[in-house]
């Protein structure tokens, strides 16, 4: 079978299409066709070997990818899925076999739910990941309704889905975004939108201004870093959503968001595929590429900028 893979850490172009063994869905596992896997800031960090300890026990080539759809193509034994059954599943691609940037891949059943109905199955390939990042943040955030909850990064596809999850369960919600981005975020479910700024500084300002007490929680999806504890007020929380040390300062909270460790991702992944049939979450995608374009996939996400989820389709 075809997967994006790549036999050396570098820049985009180490990414290539290889021939990969078709994999064998075990007890509990199943097998899926692909129609289309997403790609990830993850992604780049494992090809530039920033992940290079986690991939350390796998043998080359590494292929890269955390969320797919497809239809259901063999399962294992214990395994309540039909063959055929479209479905949506996260996908680690820290292990042998592999993550889901490939025309298979085998699953445990735990991380693989019907996919929504009426949505177009390849779009769908966009909301395991990010879907469940948020699911996540939230969950560990553990904000009572009414609480205000400001989002960086709204306009990307994580900040997105924060924003409406978020409105979902009741929370007000703050973020920023340039001038071309506000009907975006707005249309989103965001209730206040502050001016983005280059300078985080600044940035942290806009948000004062618009809370001067602070936010009660922040999900950094745009990764400030540090300056985002500046939004949060006394004895708040920040929920950092890539692998960087933060200490907290004024009672802040800091908390990481690794979606491999979510305590159920089957519940998780059938609430978002629920919340997306009705419209709650919204499906966004920027551009459908052949496995083949992903070095440019990772070249468009690196520079920034993408609005919605970058496909690979097989």
């Amino acid at each position: 079978m075809r997967a994006v893979g790549l036999e050396q850490y570098g820049g985009p172009d180490v990414l290539r299409v290889f021939d990969r063994p078709l994999p064998v869905p075990g007890p509990g596992q199943v097998r899926i066709k692909v129609v289309a896997a997403a790609v990830n800031p993850t992604d780049l960090l494992l090809r530039s070997g920033e992940l290079a300890a986690a991939a350390a026990r796998l043998e080359p080539p590494y292929t890269p990818g955390m969320d797919a759809s497809g239809v259901v193509d063999a399962v294992g034994a214990d395994v309540d899925l039909g063959i055929g059954e479209p479905v949506m599943a996260f996908v680690n691609p820290f292990q042998a076999a592999g993550g889901a940037q490939a025309e298979y891949v085998v699953v445990p059943r735990d991380q693989v739910v019907a996919a929504p109905r009426g949505l177009d199955l390849r779009e769908v390939a966009g909301l395991p990941m990010n879907g469940l990042t948020a699911h996540l943040a939230l969950s560990l955030l553990g904000l009572p309704e009414g609480a205000t909850l400001a989002v960086t990064g709204a306009p990307g596809a994580l900040g997105g889905y924060t924003v409406q999850l978020a409105k979902h369960r009741g929370l007000r919600v703050v973020v920023d975004a340039a001038e071309r981005d506000r009907d975006l975020v707005r249309g989103l479910g965001a209730d206040v939108v502050v001016e983005r700024a280059a300078v985080p500084s600044r940035l942290v300002d806009a948000y004062r201004a618009a809370l001067p007490e602070g936010a009660d929680a922040v999900v950094d999806a745009a990764v400030l870093g540090a300056p985002a504890l500046g939004i949060v007020r006394d004895g708040g929380k920040l929920a950092k959503c890539r692998p960087y040390e933060l200490a907290g300062e004024r009672g802040i909270t800091v908390l990481s968001v690794q979606v491999p460790g979510h305590p159920d991702k089957r519940a998780a992944l059938e609430e978002l595929a629920g919340l997306a049939e009705k419209g709650v979450l919204t499906l966004r995608t920027a551009e459908v590429l052949a496995p083949e374009q992903a070095p440019e996939a990772h070249r468009r996400l690196e520079a920034g900028g993408v609005r919605g989820r970058l496909l690979l389709a097989f």
